[in-house]
């Protein structure tokens, strides 16, 4: 497996769609745990990134999330 860069690692793009969309980082490891978080209002973007430290991010809420692989939408349960 190819090692990555730190920075060239893949970043996310993060537009919420409405008031507050939860954005959270999980960490890498053993343990997975929060590590960070952020709210975001309607129109407000996040450019988030995947690092050695990151693993995964977890949205809530109505949100248009863009990747290298494509676009969705988080949905709200109603």
């Amino acid at each position: 497996m190819e090692k990555r860069n730190p920075q060239n690692n893949d970043y996310v793009v993060i537009k919420a769609i409405e008031d507050g969309v939860s954005v959270i980082g999980l960490t890498r490891g053993t343990d997975t745990r929060f590590h960070h978080s952020e709210k975001l209002d309607k129109g407000e973007v996040l450019i988030a990134q995947f690092t050695e430290h990151t693993s995964a991010i977890k949205i809530r809420g109505n949100a248009q999330i863009l990747t290298q692989y494509g676009e969705v939408e988080s949905e709200i349960k109603k």
